[in-house]
């Protein structure tokens, strides 16, 4: 990827220094880092959001997505069609569902010199409850979902008479008091590659996927009244997670026993989960942290334009009268 710097428009210019990213028109962001240029460039992309009122990461025209807001705001600022960009998610998180580590792709047809611009007009144009963290060149091979070696997923709850208002958008409230002890017990027992099928709601979606997955952690952390239950796996079929926890929310009431679990996978059938616990989690206690890539996909090109973490605003010169 060939990184050479165009001459900036006079009118970015201000004291030596860029004018900051409000005073930039959508035109003269694209004269400022855009380079003509033949070929696919690839860029990842590391976002955040809050999902709850979203119907999930998946496009749809209406209701609104995270992919759908992305989207649009790229397609304003690269003027190209969704079909050109050809956004990828790294997993399809379900209406409701949160995430701090989502991870995306998108190519376009033109080099960038500079993210930094491109980042902070980004963000400026996706609603507050989205934000991209992280913006950086990828190398061909990088693949949002397919380079994906591991994904983390956090599913909290509140165990209390009453739900601490600060966290009723992001945990579950459960006023039965659970035991972490028993709960820690059976989420060891999902840890190594099993057949997940008896954890799996059908979806037309998926068509026919893997039901093997291997699950390298399960952890249950007590934090007073939060408790956190933090899982690692290779993959998750459709709803595994908030069924997985809400077994284990039955096993805390001690309504079930831990040895339950070994058993309900060997049968392969949903169907018998559904005789001890009927509905999943609810989705607003779930967030996706993060997605572990093979180490050569995270690799960046030659010459590439460096990674954009956003930028602090700085001032140059203090305009207060000293006393």
């Amino acid at each position: 990827m060939s990184c050479v710097t165009p001459a900036l428009p006079p009118s970015l210019i201000t004291n030596g220094s860029l004018s900051s990213p409000q005073n930039i028109s959508m035109a003269n962001l694209n004269s400022l880092v855009k380079v003509s240029d033949s070929g696919a460039y690839k860029w990842r992309l590391v976002i955040a959001y809050d999902g709850t009122r979203f119907a999930g990461w998946q496009y749809q025209e209406s209701p609104p997505t995270i992919q759908s807001m992305l989207e649009k705001a790229l397609i304003q600022i690269t003027e190209l069609g969704r079909k050109e960009l050809h956004l990828i998610g790294a997993g399809r998180t379900d209406a409701g569902v949160h995430a701090w580590g989502q991870v995306a792709h998108f190519v376009t047809p033109f080099n960038y010199t500079s993210l930094d611009s491109f980042h902070a007009a980004l963000n400026g144009l996706l609603p507050k409850d989205i934000r991209v963290r992280e913006l950086s060149a990828a190398v061909p091979e990088f693949h949002a979902r397919f380079s994906a070696h591991s994904k983390v997923y956090r599913y909290q709850i509140y165990n209390d008479t009453f739900m601490d208002p600060f966290q009723r958008h992001w945990a579950y409230l459960c006023a039965y008091k659970l035991n972490a002890s028993k709960m820690r017990e059976a989420a060891n027992l999902f840890v190594g590659m099993h057949d997940f099928s008896a954890f799996a709601n059908a979806t037309r979606e998926d068509g026919v996927p893997d039901p093997l997955k291997t699950i390298s952690r399960f952890d249950v952390i007590q934090m007073e009244s939060l408790l956190q239950l933090e899982v690692e796996g290779s993959g998750f079929l459709y709803r595994q997670v908030r069924n997985m926890v809400a077994l284990l929310i039955q096993i805390g009431k001690e309504a079930l026993d831990s040895d339950i679990v070994p058993m309900i996978l060997e049968t392969k059938d949903r169907r018998v989960l559904a005789k001890y616990t009927s509905l999943p989690a609810p989705p607003h206690g779930l967030c996706l942290v993060s997605v572990k890539y093979k180490e050569d996909h995270l690799k960046l090109p030659l010459d590439c334009p460096v990674t954009s973490f956003g930028r602090h605003h700085t001032i140059t010169k203090c305009k207060l009268p000293f006393y």
